[in-house]
């Protein structure tokens, strides 16, 4: 007997399987937030290393700027025409001033070269103002007698060794102060002197006063000499402590100034302040 044809029964198509399927899911998770991750440690890094580059960079310019100002507070680095020594060493001031209102103390900046401390002028004039008083000058002056025409305030002259503050001017016979203080004033006059004069010498010291009379300081004389000879020489010293204004003028009168002796040591007139 024969049995009907019927063509065979195609095979299913296979398909994935759902575990398959979640463990390429989870794979797929797993590798994205792990590029996630990555990816936000790498921004930080990268951050990070940003920061120090622009403060090597930033010590960088700093040192070559500190390296600038040095070359040009040498006689080298002034003559050359690379370098705008004005404006660099304007622009370290700057900086200077900017420190001094931040921290109230006064700026120091040193460079050293070898053994050798290098210091421009315009740098050492900034400082002059805030010289401690140890550091500071004496204020003093110390005058010769200068041999002049008969006058009525003794002429006075400079010495080698002698101190002259530029705190303390000479003007046409007088000593100006610059500064207020306790001052010690002397001077010393050597004269020569007659039997027939009988008026003794006086030596005076006054307080110049320009809108009133002149105020006597100190005063000194000394009696006629019996000797025979042409000149019998004497000498009057007179000092002594005086609180001086500022601007204020001090000076040396003589009764009769032809008889003053100008030989070297013997006519002097000096001021100092305690």
């Amino acid at each position: 007997m024969n049995e009907p044809y019927s063509p065979a029964t195609p095979r299913p198509i296979s398909s994935t399987s759902p575990g398959t399927m979640k463990m390429f899911m989870g794979f797929l998770a797993v590798f994205i937030v792990a590029q996630t991750i990555g990816t936000v440690l790498f921004c930080l890094y990268l951050h990070m290393k940003m920061d120090k580059m622009e403060e090597v960079l930033s010590l960088n310019e700093d040192y070559i700027f500190l390296r600038k100002v040095q070359k040009c507070q040498t006689a080298e680095g002034q003559k050359s025409t690379l370098l705008d020594c004005e404006k660099i060493l304007k622009g370290f001031q700057d900086l200077q001033c900017k420190d001094k209102g931040a921290s109230k103390e006064q700026p120091k900046f040193e460079m050293q070269r070898g053994h050798e401390h290098h210091e421009h002028p315009h740098l050492m004039h900034k400082n002059e103002t805030s010289v401690t008083a140890e550091k500071r000058q004496p204020i003093a002056a110390h005058l010769a007698g200068q041999s002049n025409r008969t006058v009525s305030v003794l002429e006075w002259k400079k010495t080698m060794y002698g101190p002259m503050s530029n705190l303390i001017s000479y003007q046409e016979g007088k000593l100006k102060v610059k500064e207020a203080g306790l001052y010690y004033i002397y001077a010393q006059v050597s004269f020569c002197t007659k039997a027939a004069n009988s008026a003794p010498f006086t030596l005076y010291i006054y307080l110049y006063l320009p809108m009133e009379e002149d105020r006597l300081l100190l005063k000194g004389l000394d009696t006629h000499s019996t000797s025979t000879s042409l000149c019998d020489l004497q000498s009057v010293r007179v000092g002594g402590v005086f609180k001086l204004r500022e601007d204020d003028m001090v000076f040396v009168n003589v009764t009769d100034s032809r008889r003053v002796n100008y030989n070297h040591g013997s006519t002097y007139f000096g001021i100092f302040k305690l």
